[in-house]
């Protein structure tokens, strides 16, 4: 197949192309060194903080769509085809103030103002969905940006007010122009870009990927590149040979069979939001809490499963509804369960050449209790320090089947087959919760780390069944009902 050997984007109004690229060649190191847009940061350099927050727009169907990203940890290649804007690009509809920026200035959201260019561009991308937000809507626009002065409740007066000073900018304006812009490059074909040891391949399509993996099974798959990222600026890892594969929208697809929720890995959090929680209520307030939305809107279902770590959000709760993966090999594709996936740390039952394409979750049934629960240090942006999902079928006042499943209590996210032993037959009760809670120790002996003890985390475990019983009843645990 023959290749191109650049990649080709529009940055706020100027189309950039580049051929003299590497896998880790990032994002924000392009804008504040070569193209010399300083008005985006670098404060962690591992999308944690959102000091560099920009726009990338990308067509979705017939769409533009723009998302918040990390610049600091978004590979450079993976724009290509794509619009970035910058905080430079910003204007009202008579060149001055955007709404946001004046908003901002209105409700003295600055201080320092070393962070103030990445909350205008994260408010900038909920202004353009919801320019009158609500004050729950814009905490979670802004759960990715952190400020350091402290002066979050400015902030969110801004983001209140600024639907107030316009509904309308040049970008809106200009929206119809960048699409033709960027369907005018859709070109359909494999991109092949190289820089000194440092090869980067964004296949054609999904069957183009399955094609170079298995040609080059040592390759690197890069999805949302948000834990990747992290190798490259602070550990910096090289990595010789990656595919990257965000633009491949056929991976994005989530469909409803009825029965089943079909997500393509490629779905980002944002993405599946709406489809999991209208199935899926009790994912909510869980979901909300996975990282910040630059993170969410970078992130892939699919490759927090392939990464394969014991903190991983995602697996804990899908474990427990019975999810399913779809593995492919070049034209071949098997199905495991979820929870058969993950051998041991670090390890996946994932064959050389072999990725994630699809994640199959059945639909819930109407005597099945769920729940999903996170404890971390922070309540926003935070990793894991347990991570758990139930799921309890209750007939006639009996546990019928359970299935709890935790991450952060061993080498690998894993279902408590000796609680849930526990719990089997056994009348839906509070003292059969905590009956079975006293079976953890038979499931786990956790790790002590930076984020958690080993025995906070076996109480902090034991404990989450005494808050299923109290949520699924309506009624408040209190320190009593405590192991």
């Amino acid at each position: 197949m023959a290749a191109r050997q650049m990649i080709r984007f529009l940055l706020n109004d100027s189309p950039v192309s580049l051929s003299d690229l590497g896998a880790t060649d990032m994002l924000l190191d392009h804008l504040r060194l070569d193209q010399h847009l300083r008005g985006t940061k670098e404060g962690c350099a591992e999308g944690d903080c959102g000091a560099c927050t920009v726009l990338v727009g990308r067509l979705s169907g017939s769409a533009l769509v723009y998302e918040p990203v990390n610049a600091c940890i978004r590979p450079l290649v993976t724009v290509d085809g794509c619009h970035v804007v910058t905080i430079e690009h910003l204007r009202g509809p008579d060149g001055g103030l955007h709404p946001v920026q004046r908003a901002m200035v209105d409700h003295h959201g600055s201080q320092c103002g070393f962070c103030t260019p990445g909350f205008v561009m994260a408010l900038y991308a909920l202004w353009m969905e919801r320019p009158h937000p609500t004050e729950a809507e814009a905490e979670r626009a802004l759960q990715g940006n952190l400020c350091r002065c402290t002066g979050y409740a400015p902030i969110i007066r801004a983001a209140l007010a600024m639907g107030d000073h316009g509904t309308t900018d040049p970008l809106m304006e200009e929206r119809a122009k960048v699409a033709d812009t960027l369907r005018g490059w859709q070109d359909g074909a494999r991109v092949e870009i190289s820089k000194a040891d440092s090869r980067a391949v964004l296949p054609a399509s999904v069957d183009d990927l399955a094609l170079v993996l298995n040609q080059h099974p040592e390759a690197r798959i890069v999805a949302g590149a948000t834990d990747v990222g992290l190798w490259v600026t602070k550990f910096l890892r090289d990595l010789p040979l990656a595919l990257f594969i965000s633009h491949l929208d056929e991976l994005r697809a989530i469909r409803d069979t009825g029965e089943t929720l079909h997500i393509g890995a490629l779905a980002s959090y944002e993405d599946a939001r709406a489809p999991l929680l209208a199935h899926y209520p009790h994912l909510a307030r869980y979901w909300d809490r996975i990282a910040g939305w630059q993170v969410r809107a970078m992130g892939t279902l699919g490759g927090n499963i392939a990464n394969g770590s014991p903190i991983g959000d995602t697996p804990p709760p899908f474990i427990a509804l019975g999810a399913r993966l779809v593995l492919r090999h070049g034209d071949t594709r098997r199905e495991i369960a979820l929870e058969d996936f993950f051998l041991d740390y670090g390890k996946q039952d994932r064959r050389a050449g072999e990725f994630v394409e699809t994640i199959i979750l059945p639909k819930p049934t109407p005597d099945t209790l769920h729940a999903a629960y996170k404890l971390s240090k922070r309540r926003d942006e935070d990793i894991s320090a347990v991570a758990a999902g139930f799921a309890l079928t209750v007939t006639d006042g009996m546990i019928t089947q359970a299935r709890l499943a935790f991450g952060g209590m061993a080498a690998t996210p894993r279902r408590a087959t000796h609680a849930e032993a526990a719990l089997n037959g056994q009348p839906f009760t509070l003292t059969t919760l905590q009956t079975a809670a006293q079976a953890l120790p038979q499931d786990f002996t956790p790790l002590s780390d930076m984020r958690a003890s080993s025995d906070y985390r076996m109480k902090a475990a034991q404990n989450l069944l005494t808050r299923f019983w109290h949520d699924t009843q309506g009624t408040p645990a209190t320190l009593e009902d405590a192991l």
